[in-house]
């Protein structure tokens, strides 16, 4: 054996669990947290209305802090105003008071998390918060508490128990303050105006964010890459800038890089069942198609996804407003692009 691996420990008792119970367990805890959640409901008021406004007026960033479980759900908050418009970074209550305090200028809106009210690290930074003169908005389960006392504006998110039946681990309550968390950003987001492609803006890495972000001309085959051969080309030399180019089509433009057709593997195979057909003699103009789809490179990629899938082609020419050949792409670059 190995001797940096070591043995699992021996279990000291054997656990089977009543499966009955374990999903009674389960679904006591949803139904807890389901009634927690539908008495958030009132507390939706003038002061929910009255913190939107306070972050929506702020002219840097609303900063969210916490402790323990509340830190972790102030930086999920953080997360989500941050990707829905509204410029947000956590803090650290605890790191905040040895040097972190720095990170939270004059113009910014600090949103505090306490269940309890009574955080110890979270009540040691307030007073430099209120010094500097930062607005505090603070979400607690306990509207009495000092940090609801001390703070500009109070949304209460307190539960009457815990999911845990031991009333201990924070369950119910953090979920309550996640939802209200998630009710500030999903009110300032309709209230700005945010749109999808603005949230791609903030997601560029996501698969939104490139089927709403990445343009035709981002991905496009340009310049001598481009399959094309000019009007008076024969089907032979079509058939060569076609296997060259390995797009599965060509373009066929006049003297002034129009697009007048395309000429597809399709295309030739067609031409392959006629028996008249000569390849060395027979003009590409013959048995181009002169109705090819083509689309503009400012249009994005997931349009020409869609027009592909629409019509059941592999391949597109992209042209500019007066029909000169810019580009060309097909479903392998769009696939490498992960647009679709």
């Amino acid at each position: 054996m190995n001797a940096n691996i070591h043995p699992l420990p021996q279990a000291t008792g054997r656990i089977d669990p009543n499966p009955g119970l374990i999903v009674a367990s389960a679904r006591a805890v949803i139904d807890n947290e389901a009634k927690a959640l539908l008495a958030l409901h009132p507390r939706i008021d003038a002061t929910f209305v009255a913190a939107c406004r306070t972050m929506l007026a702020c002219p840097g960033r609303v900063v969210t802090t916490g402790m323990g479980k509340s830190g972790h759900i102030a930086r999920k908050i953080a997360a989500t105003l941050a990707s829905t418009g509204t410029p947000s970074f956590y803090v650290h209550s605890g790191e905040a008071s040895h040097g972190d305090l720095g990170m939270i200028t004059e113009h910014d809106v600090v949103l505090a998390l306490s269940n309890s009210g009574e955080t110890d690290e979270v009540l040691t930074i307030v007073p430099v918060i209120k010094r500097q003169g930062n607005a505090l908005i603070a979400m607690t389960g306990r509207p009495e508490s000092t940090l609801a006392r001390l703070a500009d504006i109070h949304l209460d998110v307190a539960v009457e128990e815990e999911a845990c039946p031991l009333g201990l681990a924070p369950t119910t309550s953090t979920t309550a303050a996640l939802v209200m968390g998630d009710a500030l950003a999903v009110a300032m987001l309709e209230a700005r105006g945010f749109t999808s492609q603005d949230f791609a803006r903030s997601h560029p890495a996501g698969s939104l964010g490139r089927r709403l972000l990445l343009h035709i001309s981002d991905i496009m085959h340009a310049g001598e890459e481009i399959p094309r051969v000019g009007q008076h080309a024969t089907l032979s030399q079509a058939v060569m800038e076609m296997s060259h180019k390995r797009l599965g089509m060509t373009a066929v433009v006049d003297d002034d890089n129009r697009l007048l057709g395309v000429f597809t593997d399709g295309d030739l195979r067609r031409t392959m069942d006629d028996p008249s057909a000569d390849l060395r003699s027979t003009p590409v103009m013959d048995v181009m198609n002169r109705q090819p789809k083509s689309i503009g490179p400012e249009r994005l990629a997931v349009e020409a996804a869609r027009m592909m899938e629409e019509h059941k082609i592999s391949a597109v020419i992209v042209v500019d407003d007066e029909q000169h050949v810019v580009g060309a792409l097909n479903i392998h670059d769009l696939l490498r692009a992960r647009v679709v």
